[in-house]
């Protein structure tokens, strides 16, 4: 049989047979390029910093402007982009066959800023993926490519497929990458594609109200150090007026019946188990409580508030005593929210040109003088002290801090000293200005190096009779999770990043990337991948909305709430909406967060975008969370035999706070877009 000549598949079998031509029109194809949509519909990464304009796609040009070059070659005509980027296409089943050449676009690196420091080598080529994606399925991943890297064709069939979705993204990371869709086409025959924006899911508030019956929420024990100041506040749900109570307090404390707040010392080395009661006009509650006397603080992670995501350096007395009210007034306190923390921006600076130079940044005697935002930081810590919250602070082991304020070189046992007598509970004490007394040859790549500015951190603070809770800030250099917690350091918390900012990108590209880790955390000693970013941040005076999405926030409370991380709000308390304060309040996810036996998650599965997390708890069973970092929604499914369990299981939604039902060999739903499900796995 001889094949027919090509343009036959334009034309009707008849006219092919020799028939007088029918009515039915000839199917024909047209091509159109990826670059004639419409690209602002692409959401393309930011290339650095945290309040940055979205960046556009670029139409037959790379993202700097010119001619798209992957490998040495150059193509007229593609869609130049970032990664991370992604574009959501209507095709409506009316197009055949997407086609490309993609990589790593290989124009030349733009040059740092003036001013900034320049790279002493070139840093090492970021790979990247490109994938298409099909009404809820994969249809096409690229192999790993990278600047100059020869470039990779791509054809898929999309037959049938109504929405189609184009990403890149990098192998692992965050730092963003010029990428190109080169010679991008889609071969169509019904209706044309159309670029439609990024599907937004509404704000939706999964957690119950509180009844209006006490609850009595927050951690089962707490660690002090016998002979410092004990301060807890009862954290209690329910209609108000509210009655506390505590059976069996060690001598030394005392309970304020109508405020909840317990204060005193404890003299004797020991566990001290009470009873919590709390009754309402509804009713009441009790709880088992026991205060750790034994010296080791933060036997659950941290959970409050810090003013640098929202404030930056424009931070003030004023501010933080609005954020303490609200913590109150919000209720956030009633669910364990303790800590309201300063970060940098409360000192003073030492040059001239700075809007915080008010002349010497320490006294005569030394002691580190405050700018004229906080006139009394004493009466600043007494003020939140008063609402039974703790006072948090921000130096460095530096001449300067990160904002080129005076920190606490070669007068760190006077500060600690210092910031003890203003009633400060909780330091984070970063790194920043540390690298300028380094002594020749000396690098922050050594690890006797990167230690010794925490060994005299900690040497200072077992001088000061307060408990300070110590939190390290080195951005996880030289593995910090591996001896931050060893003797002669012995942090509460050690950061694990460099900062976070409110992008998906920045967000799970940080949390993500806590595989292996769990095992350093326990009790008193925390994995921490920098604060929160939902709610109104800014970094500066100007405020906006956090641009994660609703997903993407859940996303971060729960995975936050695995990894047993510190839970520091970065946003303005003052204005949180009830969709904020859904994430931030639900008493079951927050259990979990706060569990006794301290046990931080760890992956257990991982098909693609498709990931699922896992942390033992103290009652026996397990919280799980499903994610799904994939572009659109996609069932995930957690196996028994990953968790390392069998038999029936009662799975309960956390978020929802109800139970889904029994399980045997494994559970599967389906996790919107930037989603998760987080559930309780129970025996029977």
């Amino acid at each position: 049989m001889i094949a027919p000549p090509r343009l036959a598949r334009f034309l009707p079998l008849p006219l092919l047979l020799g028939a007088a031509p029918v009515a039915t029109p000839a199917a024909r194809y047209a091509d159109v390029p990826l670059a004639s949509l419409d690209l602002s519909k692409m959401r393309v990464q930011p290339a650095g910093g945290r309040g940055g304009q979205a960046t556009v796609a670029q139409a037959d040009r790379a993202m700097d402007g010119n001619t798209i070059r992957i490998g040495g070659r150059t193509f007229e005509h593609g869609v130049g982009t970032r990664a991370t980027s992604v574009l959501f296409v209507r095709l409506d089943g009316g197009a055949q066959r997407f086609t490309a050449m993609v990589g790593a676009d290989d124009n030349p690196l733009p040059a740092p800023p003036a001013g900034a420091p320049q790279p002493t080598t070139t840093p090492p080529p970021v790979p990247i993926v490109f994938r298409v994606l099909g009404d809820g399925r994969v249809l096409h991943v690229s192999r790993a490519v990278a600047r100059g890297d020869a470039p990779e064709p791509v054809s898929v069939d999309v037959r049938g497929i109504r929405t189609l979705v184009l990403q890149v993204k990098p192998v692992d990371g965050t730092r963003p990458v010029a990428a190109d869709w080169a010679d991008a086409t889609f071969s169509v025959s019904g209706a044309a594609p159309v670029a439609i924006d990024v599907p937004v899911e509404p704000r939706e508030i999964l957690t119950p109200k509180p009844g209006p019956a006490p609850r009595i929420n927050g951690p089962s024990l707490t660690g002090v150090t016998p002979g410092h100041d004990v301060l807890y506040r009862i954290p209690v749900s329910g209609t108000r007026p509210m009655t506390y109570g505590a059976r069996g307090l060690p001598n030394g404390l005392t309970l304020d019946p109508a405020t909840g707040i317990i204060r005193g010392t404890i003299a004797a080395r020991g566990r001290y188990p009470v009873t919590l009661t709390a009754r309402n006009a509804v009713g009441s509650a009790s709880k088992a409580f026991t205060f750790v006397a034994e010296g080791q603080l933060a036997l659950t992670p941290a959970m409050g508030w810090n003013s640098w995501n929202v404030f930056g350096r424009a931070v003030s007395d004023s501010l933080a005593r609005a954020a303490a009210d609200a913590m109150v007034a919000k209720g956030l306190a009633d669910h364990g929210w303790t800590y309201v923390n300063l970060d940098d921006g409360w000192e003073r600076s030492a040059r001239e040109q700075d809007p915080l130079y008010e002349g010497p940044v320490r006294a005569p005697d030394g002691t580190m003088l405050t700018n004229k935002k906080f006139p009394d930081m004493k009466a600043l810590g007494d003020y939140i002290h008063a609402k039974g919250l703790k006072f948090g602070i921000y130096s460095g082991p530096g001449p300067t801090t990160c904002q080129r304020l005076e920190a606490s070189w070669q007068h760190e046992l006077q500060d600690f000293r210092t910031f003890a007598g203003w009633g400060v509970d909780y330091l984070k004490y970063d790194w920043c200005g540390y690298s300028s007394v380094l002594a020749p040859g000396e690098t922050n790549q050594q690890l006797a190096v990167l230690k010794r500015p925490y060994q005299v951190g900690r040497t200072a603070l077992n001088q000061v009779p307060r408990d300070i809770v110590y939190s390290l800030c080195q951005y996880g250099w030289g593995n910090v999770w591996e001896w931050g917690a060893e003797p002669g350091i012995e942090g509460n918390s050690w950061r694990t990043t460099g900062d976070i900012t409110d992008t998906w990108e920045s967000m799970a590209g940080i949390g993500f990337r806590q595989v292996g880790n769990s095992k350093y955390a326990s009790p008193g000693h925390w994995n921490d991948p920098d604060m929160l970013v939902i709610g109104k941040v800014g970094w500066g005076p100007r405020l906006r909305d956090s641009r994660l999405t609703p997903n993407e926030q859940y996303v971060h409370i729960t995975l936050w709430t695995l990894l047993a991380s510190p839970l520091l709000l970065g946003n303005d308390l003052t204005q949180m909406d009830d969709f904020e304060l859904n994430l931030v309040t639900n008493d079951e996810v927050l259990a979990v967060h706060q569990d006794a036996l301290g046990k931080a998650a760890d992956r257990v599965a991982r098909d693609g975008e498709l990931e699922v997390w896992a942390r033992p708890l103290a009652d026996g069973s397990l919280a799980v969370g499903l994610f799904n970092r994939d572009e659109m929604d996609m069932p995930v499914t957690v196996k028994w035999s990953d968790l390392g369990i069998t038999g029936k299981r009662v799975a309960r939604d956390l978020w929802r706070q109800k139970d889904l039902g029994t399980f045997d060999g494994q559970l599967s739903r389906v996790v919107p877009r930037h989603g998760t499900v987080f559930v309780k796995l129970s025996a029977r």
